[in-house]
């Protein structure tokens, strides 16, 4: 289960916490590590500070895009500080733990990072169906990237261990829709949107922020995001019968 698990690390800018957070990473069991657009390389510093997980660094995934990094993701959480521009479901940690082991049983999940000085942007932060927050000293908040990874890492390894000594029977697991579906998803129901005039082609985005925030707090199960479809394709042909 814990190959499954995604750290993703969006725009880093100094390679030395790409080697933390390598080195955080693998003291708790996770090994698949995605750099998303880096401002930095994997050089000599990143791979002193990695220690004994330089090849967690070294074989890191490089991406252009959030999408590109979790599309195969049927989870995607953002670490994010709590927001009140951009209301989104939230985590705690522990409960961000508990997901992770659940749903990584059968699928590729991520746990996203920002960039150190100003984070994940909103777009990316929608890109998320959680964003999860540590409840640091509220009069020092200051955590860093590695020490941010390390904390959530370890309450992914918390709950795998919980699960492992768990002596009850597993409940089957919902299958999820990956991001690159629900993607093409938000992409049919904005064509859809647009084709009835229920939104304005030319001011989309309000409307559409707030029904994918629907959907990714209502998390549909891949079965479930079929039938959506089917609806969509089937207004479609009525309004071109017409």
């Amino acid at each position: 289960m814990l190959n499954n698990v995604k750290v993703v690390l969006v725009g880093t800018s100094h390679s030395g916490n790409i080697g933390s957070a390598a080195r955080a990473m693998k003291v708790m069991g996770l090994h698949n590590l995605v750099l998303v657009d880096p401002n930095c390389e994997v050089d000599e510093q990143a791979l002193a500070l990695a220690a004994g997980a330089a090849d967690i660094a070294e074989n890191a995934t490089i991406v252009n895009t959030l999408n590109e990094a979790v599309a195969d993701c049927s989870l995607v959480v953002g670490s994010s500080a709590r927001s009140r521009t951009l209301e989104w479901p939230m985590l705690e940690p522990r409960e961000c733990g508990q997901k992770f082991v659940q749903e990584g049983q059968t699928s590729p999940v991520a746990l996203v990072f920002g960039r150190e000085r100003t984070g994940l942007t909103n777009e990316e932060l929608q890109i998320c169906h959680y964003h999860v927050c540590i409840p640091a000293n509220p009069e020092y908040s200051s955590l860093n990237l590695a020490m941010a990874v390390q904390t959530l890492s370890y309450e992914i390894r918390m709950a795998y261990l919980d699960r492992e000594q768990s002596q009850y029977t597993e409940e089957p697991q919902p299958e999820y829709p990956r991001h690159k579906e629900l993607d093409l998803f938000f992409e049919h129901l904005n064509k859809v949107a647009v084709d009835t005039q229920f939104i304005s082609q030319d001011q989309p985005g309000k409307v559409m922020n707030k029904l994918r925030r629907l959907f990714n707090r209502a998390r549909p199960e891949a079965q479930e995001l079929n039938i959506l479809r089917g609806i969509l394709s089937a207004i479609e042909k009525k309004i071109s019968d017409k």
